[in-house]
């Protein structure tokens, strides 16, 4: 065992010490979950929605004490930080309803009748990034849990105070022990384990595609299933025919949340050229509007990024672009960049290629719908955007040439619970959330039944 030093991001002093867990201590917990699995998957489907949504319910009561954690050690806005504790009870709360509603089907067949099932896989591992810790647990583990798998669940090395807290609110919830276990430590650790033990049957890994690829190619040395959420490069194409004032006053708010520091962050805007002069001037009092603020106060709309050297990273791409408006930052040491704006003036242009995870934005003009959509498509990844317009049919149009798993007109809201969520191209692998989440976590068995002789 080792222990590891919390940074916080709003002031770069060190705050608290977690113990990371080494590969001993990592394969008795997937044995343990295994053996929870027996007891976990032949719990009656009611009394393990009972469960769940007494989960929900326990998290609901510690909402404020989740929000405040993550303050602390993500550097996320209060604001943000509640909404995404609520997250975690609407998950438990939505895929609740999973274990009285996992049918089967009945086939017809000559001399008999057939039937499939929905069985549980067994031990889930779930590996979760810094940059959203709540949300993106509670993605996996709900409907996991709900369909009747166990899960062990690594958080990131940076942000694992809200996963612990979680997996002691189950407990307390009545979940069995083993039934969901958090295991802090490092991802070649930890993470590893979950791709080569053989008795994890499923991985969820969200982060890097350069780190995804690795998961999925270890997997493959078992044939272990797995749901890859990655990167993005999202854009936000503005037509002139669109409410331009609108657009503008939206841009911020699509790729400046948590700091850019976010896979669906629309960090490419795309400007048809005839109201690019207007957009750019609607958009530069806006990015300068937004509030960056010490995370815990309730006006605050852009918080620090995670650390020191995330920050220097998103740096090196600042210093390669064309920055044109910058907004300000607090005096409070730790790891701050302002909101940024660069006009982009090649596609070739790192900040315009690669995804900054950041508060950078870069922005772009286009003549067509033709080129727009060709712009868009221009990377290996396709996650997200947005589509800003009034005619309907060009929404339509642009919507279905658009590489990405989801995209909004009109809006940036990428991400709702009770919707799927995933990528296109290297943004990953599966669908996340939305109702037929649950079927990624069973395996269907087919019987046949024969009909006894008359």
């Amino acid at each position: 065992m080792s222990t590891h030093t919390l940074t916080s991001p709003v002031t770069g002093e060190a705050f608290a010490e977690v113990e990371l867990l080494d590969v001993a201590a990592t394969d008795a917990a997937i044995e343990h979950a295994h053996e929870a699995f027996r007891s976990w998957r032949a719990v009656a489907p009611g009394e393990r929605a009972r469960l769940l949504r007494a989960f929900a319910a326990v998290v609901d009561e510690h909402l404020e004490e989740l929000a405040q954690l993550e303050v602390s050690n993500s550097g996320h806005t209060i604001g943000n930080a509640r909404w995404e504790a609520g997250n975690v009870r609407d998950v438990l709360n939505y895929y609740s309803a999973t274990p009285e509603r996992l049918f089967g089907r009945q086939i017809p067949a000559a001399g008999g009748i057939d039937v499939t099932f929905r069985q549980p896989l067994g031990v889930v591992g779930i590996i979760v990034p810094w940059n959203f810790p709540m949300p993106i647990a509670g993605w996996g583990l709900a409907p996991a849990l709900a369909s009747g798998n166990t899960v062990v669940l690594k958080p990131a090395e940076l942000t694992p105070l809200t996963a612990i807290r979680i997996g002691e609110l189950a407990l307390e919830a009545g979940i069995p022990e083993g039934v969901l276990t958090v295991l802090p430590g490092a991802g070649s650790v930890v993470g590893e384990r979950f791709v080569t033990h053989p008795l994890v049957r499923k991985v969820c890994f969200t982060g890097s595609t350069t780190v995804g690829k690795r998961v999925m190619a270890g997997c493959a040395e078992q044939v272990k299933r797995v749901t890859l959420e990655l990167g993005g490069k999202n854009s936000n194409i503005v037509f002139a025919d669109a409410d331009v004032s609108a657009a503008a006053a939206a841009a911020p708010y699509g790729v400046f949340d948590n700091a850019g520091q976010d896979c669906c962050a629309r960090s490419r805007i795309l400007v048809q050229r005839s109201v690019y002069d207007e957009f750019m001037s609607h958009l530069e009092p806006a990015v300068r509007g937004v509030k960056v603020l010490d995370p815990s106060d309730e006006r605050s709309e852009m918080g620090p990024l995670v650390s020191a050297a995330h920050r220097d990273k998103v740096q090196s791409y600042v210093d390669g672009a064309h920055v044109v408006i910058q907004g300000d930052v607090p005096d409070l040491g730790g790891f701050w960049l302002p909101a940024m704006v660069a006009e982009a003036r090649s596609t070739d242009e790192p900040a315009w290629q690669e995804e900054v995870f950041g508060p950078l934005v870069s922005v772009m003009t286009f003549e067509d719908e033709e080129e727009a959509v060709a712009l868009a498509n221009r990377t290996d990844y396709g996650l997200s955007g947005s589509i800003y317009t009034r005619d309907l049919g060009r929404a339509l149009r642009v919507s279905q040439g658009v590489d990405a798993g989801n995209l909004s007109v009109n809006s940036h809201s990428a991400v709702r619970y009770w919707t799927p969520f995933g990528g296109f191209k290297q943004s990953g692998l599966g669908r996340e959330l939305g109702p037929d989440a649950p079927d990624g976590f069973t395996e269907v068995k087919n019987v046949f039944f024969a009909a006894p002789p008359e």
